[in-house]
């Protein structure tokens, strides 16, 4: 006898892999971004492929080697043997956030390139984590005689002048300068796995918006609601995907949903006219 079973679809997939912060698969949820556009694409062989590499680098280190050592092994690896680095010829390709992509072509973008990194690294024992650092995703890993922080474009350390440097212009959009500056350090905070999709996810919604291509948006903001729930703007934004796409009904429920939960937003006002348009269509 056969039970009727259903597999799951990619965003029930995803929201299974998400729902909570304790051991967090972030690889896994990494990979199974690429499911809406690439339905066929198996998450499991991204998973072994990663694997593969893993055991290909241990195999270069000795067992009793310091972290230090395992770093170094692992950087000419990962960015001088297999060439991996940034996708300087199309760097808003989506596929530069598709790991399997990133995997195939080894050109990706800094935080698509630090998640396979990060997965190396921790399976060489070394103490590593993502930074969510302004405009530039980072990586950072603890050695014996401190810190090193870690661009994934190509496994330069940055000292903390190069870092102040590149913090620079954000300051300066932000306002956060002179009395207002804030230290360095809370910038170089890590990033949970949460984040680090999160900002996966933020990168393809910037991509899809500025294409107005609202159904691949559309799906993006699925993902961000499920990913970040008490995150109101991201029921606005899949609120106004649905209001492009000609969805009425869905629009009014998340932009509804908005307007009850956002505290004093700027947009409030705009909000509501397109809701009243929405209601008048």
């Amino acid at each position: 006898m056969h039970l009727p079973f259903s597999a799951p679809t990619p965003l029930e997939y995803f929201a299974s892999l998400v729902q909570s912060d304790s051991n967090f698969p972030l690889l896994e949820a990494a990979a199974s971004v690429a499911q809406d556009e690439y339905p066929d694409m198996d998450v499991q062989t991204v998973l072994n492929d990663v694997d593969q590499l893993l055991e290909r680098v241990r195999r270069r280190i000795p067992a009793d080697a310091v972290a230090l050592h395992r770093l170094r092994v692992l950087n000419q690896f990962f960015f001088g043997d297999l060439g991996y680095g940034g996708n300087a010829n199309d760097y808003y390709d989506p596929d530069n956030s598709f790991l399997h992509a990133v995997l195939e072509t080894r050109r990706g973008i800094p935080i698509t390139l630090a998640v396979i990194w990060l997965e190396l690294a921790q399976g060489l024992n070394l103490s590593v984590k993502g930074i969510a650092f302004p405009g530039h995703f980072l990586v950072k890993v603890d050695l014996p005689l401190g810190q090193a922080v870690i661009d994934p474009l190509d496994g330069k350390s940055l000292s903390r002048e190069v870092l102040s440097e590149r913090l620079e212009p954000f300051r300066r959009r932000s306002g956060l300068v002179d009395e207002f500056e804030t230290p360095l350090g809370l910038y170089l905070q890590p990033a949970s796995g949460r984040d680090v999709i999160a900002r996966m996810l933020h990168n393809l919604k910037e991509i899809y918006r500025s294409q107005r291509d609202w159904g691949r948006m559309l799906a993006i903001q699925e993902r961000l609601v499920i990913l970040l729930p008490q995150s109101w703007p991201e029921y606005r934004d899949r609120g106004l995907a649905h209001a492009e796409l000609g969805n009425t009904e869905q629009a009014l429920a998340d932009l509804e949903c908005y307007l009850v939960h956002a505290d004093e937003r700027i947009d409030l006002n705009a909000i509501a006219d397109r809701v009243d348009d929405l209601r008048r269509s």
